[in-house]
C-alpha cells in the first residue's frame, strides 16, 4: 500500500503501531497514538435514558469521561466481566471538539507494529454486511487484526441493532409497495 492510499484509510501513512484487544474472541485494534491510559475496570456510574452500548460515566482524575462497551456496540451483547476486562481510554476529535471517552474491552493483548503495506480497507460484502466501525484490515503473520474507525463507533446515529435495520428496510419496502397498491387502484 503506498503512502497515500494509507490516507486514504484514515492512518498515517508512519503509523505501525497499535494497541490490540479482544471482544467476543475478535482481535481489535486501535492507533496507539490515540490511547492515552488503560486502566483496570472499575465503578461505572449508570446514567439513565442512554444507549444500551454506552456503559455510564466514569471519574477519571476529575474528569467525567463516557464508557463504550464495544461488545453492546458492536450488536453483541453486553461485555461479560472477567478479570482481564479493562477501559482503554482515548481522544477523539468530533466535530473539531477534542472528546476523551472509554472503551470497555475484554482484555489487552499487545501493542504490535503492522507495516502499512499490509493494511487494507474492509472488504465491501453488499448491503447486507455493515462495515462502518472499521477503518482498515491489518495482517500480522498469518492472522487478520481489524482496525477500529473510532468517529464512526461515536457516532451514535449509526444503530447497532442489525436486525432492527433489516426489519426496518423490509417494512419501509412493504408499506411503499402498499402505497403503489393503493396508487394503482385509484
Amino acid at each position: 500500500m503506498s503512502e497515500k492510499s494509507a490516507m486514504v484509510h484514515g492512518l498515517d501513512a508512519a503509523t505501525s503501531q497499535f494497541l490490540t484487544f479482544q471482544v467476543n474472541e475478535q482481535k481489535l485494534a486501535l492507533e496507539i497514538l490515540r490511547i492515552k491510559e488503560i486502566i483496570e475496570f472499575g465503578r461505572i456510574t449508570v446514567v439513565p435514558m442512554m444507549q444500551s452500548s454506552i456503559s455510564g460515566v466514569i471519574n477519571l482524575r476529575g474528569s467525567v469521561v463516557p464508557v463504550i462497551d464495544l461488545s453492546a456496540r458492536f450488536g453483541q451483547g453486553k461485555t461479560q466481566m472477567n478479570r482481564r476486562t479493562c477501559i482503554v481510554i482515548l481522544e477523539s476529535t468530533i466535530e473539531e471538539r477534542t472528546q476523551v471517552v472509554g472503551f470497555m474491552v475484554d482484555a489487552v493483548s499487545a501493542v504490535i507494529d503492522i507495516h502499512p503495506n499490509v493494511i487494507a480497507p474492509p472488504p465491501q460484502f453488499g448491503s447486507g454486511i455493515r462495515t462502518d466501525f472499521l477503518r482498515a484490515i491489518g495482517k500480522v503473520e498469518d492472522e487478520f487484526v481489524m482496525i477500529l474507525n473510532v468517529e464512526k463507533l461515536l457516532d451514535f446515529d449509526i444503530p447497532t441493532n442489525l436486525e432492527e435495520l433489516a426489519a426496518n428496510a423490509h417494512h419501509g419496502t412493504r408499506e411503499l409497495g402498499h402505497r403503489e397498491e393503493v396508487s394503482e387502484a385509484h
